[in-house]
């Protein structure tokens, strides 16, 4: 009985053990199944996300290319800027986070958290820009705080610098942000959300050479995101340099001859079409608009009435006024309609059909020839001239001299202005070309609509003897190293439609507008050389007699454009130059100092006398 006992104990012992054994074996069947499964099924998932937790690839953005004028000046480099930055995956509480941020650095919790919503729920472990190019100040509160931040830390990226602010703000252009639509496009490989890009200017059109190809970094982090080590460096490649054509102190000067007054300056190389100044006034500040424009400051722009943010060398469209007359002569002595010995009589008025067309001068010139009516200015004589012509011919002249069409220089939004033909006018306003239209046409006014730009690169032709260059900006492309990338020649669009003897001709009445007695620039005439130049007056408002004018702003807006052309010396150019004064009524007292300013400052000429007296003209 009792051995019966313990066989029944002993086999409720076995029965124990084996369920134990049992259970132990199940357990280390599944641990040996989920160390399977971690292992080898998802192994490498979890190693990838280990990685992420402790190593990080930093991006370092490039330097952008430098920008020098054409005698090594700098004009545009690079600043370093701090920029205030977060990683979602290290920061915690996300919105206690920038709560306690926004109360450090005084910047709105709501646009620092329009920043994080901006990046999208992907960008957990993405660096996310929260403010660009924040104040040393917001730095050193970031930095004494940095262990109250986790996820937040600060990038040291280079940052453009304008160091001439508003000096060729036009011509250099200014930064960007690159934009969603850009970046799916395809164009812009390099780019990543947050970068900058060119968006007017040079800085625009140059984009490819100026851009850099970015740089990383692999480095080690801490659960709150700060970095431990370096672990790999890879530097990053910097853009290409720019050298323009510009002469930046003729253009500083040109700046400030045009301070306060709205217009513009081109001057050119006469040999090669070099842009050696482009000034459009009122400018802007380029600086401004590195990490985003204010709002305020965007909208002071687009309401000044100067309108800053147009280049009016190559988007403003004028009348040419009397400086069209030197096209005027082309035309005519080309078709042999008038040759050097034809005059002209000038009572001071041409009757046509019944109306009497006025000449500048209320008692006339008296007769003249070709080359006294253009130093003179004379209405009377080009009337006739372009009545013979024809306003079909006279087109066909302005646009072989590269009027109302583009230039072709490296900027964008020129405009091509207008050259009028009688078909132009039927189909633009379904009415027939009526002759008198001709006569306003021939000195330059109505319909006839051309740029500073324009006239700049016609009369640089008219200076070399008759061959267009499409204006050049820059020079050279070279890299970080000063090796040449790309040099931009010089290059040929055209040559203005005349023999010699025509441009002979036309450039002696042009030395005659400066140096002649009646000239009606004679009051800019430099002593020791000869210029040649043609004023022009462009009507804005045609007034009836008594009319009156509700304020002395209006008054003024009303007035005429002053022009003035001209290159020098005249035996030998060196420079070609067109200025436009808005509002500045006559060519020879308000643009004509301008140029002669400028090329005294070109030449090297200090304080060369002025002779007789500033003549008007119309």
């Amino acid at each position: 009985m009792v051995e019966l006992q313990r066989n029944k104990e002993r086999d409720w012992m076995k029965q124990r053990v084996m369920v134990a054994s049992l259970c132990v074996l199940i357990v280390f069947i599944m641990l040996f199944l989920r160390l399977v499964y971690l292992q080898l099924i998802k192994g490498e998932e979890y190693r990838r996300l280990s990685e992420t937790n402790c190593v990080r690839l930093k991006s370092i953005k490039p330097s952008r290319g430098l920008i020098f004028d054409r005698y090594g000046e700098l004009l545009v480099d690079n600043r370093p800027a701090f920029d205030l930055v977060i990683v979602l995956e290290d920061a915690g509480s996300v919105p206690d986070t920038i709560s306690f941020l926004s109360s450090l650095i005084d910047e709105p919790y709501v646009d620092l958290m329009e920043q994080i919503q901006k990046a999208g729920v992907g960008a957990v472990y993405k660096p996310i820009i929260l403010k660009k190019d924040i104040s040393r100040d917001q730095l050193a509160i970031v930095e004494a705080h940095k262990f109250d931040l986790p996820g937040i830390y600060v990038e040291i990226e280079p940052t453009r610098h304008y160091i001439h602010p508003k000096t060729a703000a036009h011509l250099l252009g200014y930064l960007g942000e690159v934009n969603k639509k850009e970046l799916e496009s395809g164009h812009f490989p390099l780019l990543r959300a947050g970068d900058q890009i060119g968006r007017y200017g040079v800085e625009k059109s140059f984009e490819s050479y100026l851009q850099g190809r970015r740089g990383g970094r692999q480095v080690e982090v801490d659960a709150n995101g700060r970095v431990v080590q370096v672990l790999k460096t890879v530097d990053p490649e910097p853009g290409n340099d720019l050298h323009l054509t510009l002469d930046l102190p003729l253009q500083q000067l040109a700046q400030d001859l045009l301070k306060g007054r709205d217009g513009a300056v081109v001057a050119l190389d006469p040999s090669n079409g070099d842009v050696l100044v482009m000034v459009s006034s009122p400018a802007f500040d380029q600086n401004d608009f590195i990490g985003g424009i204010s709002n305020n400051k965007w909208r002071a722009l687009m309401e000044n009435p100067g309108r800053p943010m147009i280049n009016k060398a190559i988007q403003g469209e004028y009348p040419p006024a009397s400086t069209y007359k030197i096209l005027t002569a082309i035309a005519g002595l080309e078709e042999k309609q008038i040759d050097s010995r034809t005059t002209t009589f000038c009572p001071g008025f041409y009757t046509f059909r019944g109306r009497r067309y006025h000449c500048w001068r209320k008692h006339g010139h008296g007769r003249l020839n070709v080359v006294e009516a253009i130093s003179q200015s004379c209405d009377v004589f080009f009337y006739l001239a372009g009545e013979k012509i024809g306003v079909d011919a006279l087109a066909q002249y302005a646009r072989g001299c590269g009027l109302g069409r583009p230039t072709g220089i490296d900027l964008d939004h020129e405009r091509q202005g207008l050259i009028p033909t009688s078909a132009w006018k039927r189909e633009r306003f379904n009415e027939a070309w009526y002759p008198g239209e001709t006569l306003s046409i021939s000195i330059g006014q109505g319909f006839n609509l051309v740029t500073p730009l324009q006239m700049a690169v016609f009369t640089a032709a008219v200076a070399n003897g008759g061959t267009l260059f499409r204006p050049r900006v820059v020079s050279t492309v070279k890299d970080v190293h000063g090796q040449v990338v790309a040099d931009l020649e010089p290059e040929i669009i055209g040559g203005i439609p005349a023999g010699q003897i025509t441009l002979d001709l036309v450039s002696k009445g042009m030395v005659d507008v400066v140096q002649g007695d009646r000239g009606t620039a004679r009051s800019i005439r430099i002593k020791q050389i000869q210029m040649a130049g043609k004023t022009g007056t462009a009507q804005v408002f045609s007034r009836k007699t008594g009319e009156k004018f509700d304020s002395e702003n209006q008054v003024r807006t009303l007035q005429d454009h002053a022009w003035f052309v001209c290159y020098a010396p005249a035996q030998n150019p060196v420079i070609a130059l067109s200025v436009i004064i808005e509002h500045g009524e006559h060519g020879s007292s308000a643009a004509a100092p301008v140029a002669g300013t400028l090329v005294k400052k070109y030449l090297g000429l200090l304080e060369p006398e002025q002779t007789a007296d500033a003549a008007p003209e119309g």
